[in-house]
């Protein structure tokens, strides 16, 4: 029987008998493809195992030299089994979405049919549903794994697949990112504190498209009494707010960037150029692609039938940013605090809908300023 490899670097199916012998004196079923596939990943797939000392919890980069005060948290949970006749993205077995690497070259921007639009609406209902109940379970003392298994559960429930799982070997189904986590956090055995504020990145793959959202959450009533964490936040969220209400057909797409650089300036943050909004659909990125900084150089002008994320990362501090050794966390390089927001979005005829709009009962929401 087929499991999947358990490099860190692989993600394919295997029907090989090799097993970590550390894991499996944990009780951890850990199979790999052959000698090479474990050989070469064992730098990064020891620090799954469990701390040598016995502790529940230890920093696999004890090293590398953090921005900020989060610190990663392993070992890391096993990877979350998919339910059999859920429908898969074609990288959920191997790690690599060949459909998408295949569409980067061609760089043309879709409209989508009626036909379609109509799945994504529901596509779209679905992904907001299961973000809003997982966001309903932030709080302090609960960690960033249990918030991916509430999370994983709820698209299981719907039969959604969670589209991070495996996408270029990502291990988790949503990203969690903490305080000076700009994007890609990783969920494992960090504890919320009050005070924290915590981005949830949601993609599901249902009815064969892809809907992407997110919010940053306060975590408890410290981080919504300290002023410049509310200036961040709702900032942040203004920003995005902004560029929605300027879409529109015949629009520049280098024209978004332009509105949310001026709204974070005037407010004293700063805006990451690293990471920015894309097209969604039948891939999970696609054209095109939407910088979130003034004069940039992005193509394409707004049609009806495009959906497209908008997702402005904002800044305490510098914009600049950098990665954790795991390849995936991008924090900001002075370690202060970043907050994101996104929605995906349906150019009209006359404008925009916002398929991933938030309902009366959504969780989160507007704080005031304090001044």
């Amino acid at each position: 029987m087929a499991t999947v490899c358990a490099s860190p670097t692989c993600g394919k199916d295997t029907e090989s008998a090799l097993k970590c012998p550390v894991c499996l004196k944990n009780g951890v079923n850990s199979v790999f493809c052959d000698q090479s596939c474990f050989r070469s990943s064992w730098s990064v797939h020891k620090h799954i195992h469990p701390s040598e000392d016995g502790t529940d919890s230890y920093n696999p980069f004890p090293d590398f030299s953090f921005s900020g005060e989060l610190r990663p948290a392993y070992p890391l949970s096993d990877r979350r089994p998919v339910a059999k006749h859920i429908k898969l993205p074609d990288y959920a077995k191997n790690g690599k979405p060949i459909s998408e690497i295949k569409n980067d070259r061609v760089g043309r921007i879709t409209q989508l049919s009626e036909k379609d639009i109509k799945k994504m609406r529901k596509v779209s209902k679905v992904s907001r549903e299961i973000l809003d109940v997982t966001a309903s379970h932030v709080r302090p003392g609960i960690t960033t794994d249990e918030l991916d298994a509430i999370l994983h559960k709820e698209c299981m429930k719907r039969n959604a697949y969670p589209s991070p799982l495996n996408y270029y070997n990502f291990p988790k189904s949503v990203c969690t990112s903490i305080n000076e986590v700009i994007c890609h956090g990783i969920p494992d055995k960090t504890v919320l504190k009050d005070g924290d504020i915590i981005n949830l990145d949601v993609t599901i793959y249902y009815m064969g498209l892809h809907s992407d959202l997110n919010e940053t959450y306060y975590v408890g009533d410290k981080a919504k009494c300290d002023p410049d964490t509310v200036r961040l936040v709702e900032t942040t969220r203004e920003c995005l707010d902004l560029a929605i209400k300027a879409v529109k057909p015949g629009l520049a797409f280098r024209e978004l960037g332009n509105i949310i650089q001026a709204h974070a300036t005037k407010n004293d943050c700063s805006v990451v150029r690293t990471y920015c909004g894309h097209g969604i659909g039948e891939l999970f990125h696609c054209q095109p692609n939407i910088p979130h900084y003034a004069k940039n150089k992005a193509i394409g002008i707004i049609k009806p039938g495009m959906v497209f994320t908008i997702e402005p990362m904002l800044c305490l501090g510098t914009h600049k940013d950098m990665s954790w050794p795991d390849n995936w966390t991008a924090v900001t390089e002075d370690g202060k605090k970043s907050a994101q927001f996104e929605h995906m979005l349906l150019a009209t005829e006359t404008g925009v809908e916002v398929l991933t709009a938030r309902s009366e009962t959504s969780p989160g929401g507007p704080v005031a300023r304090i001044e």
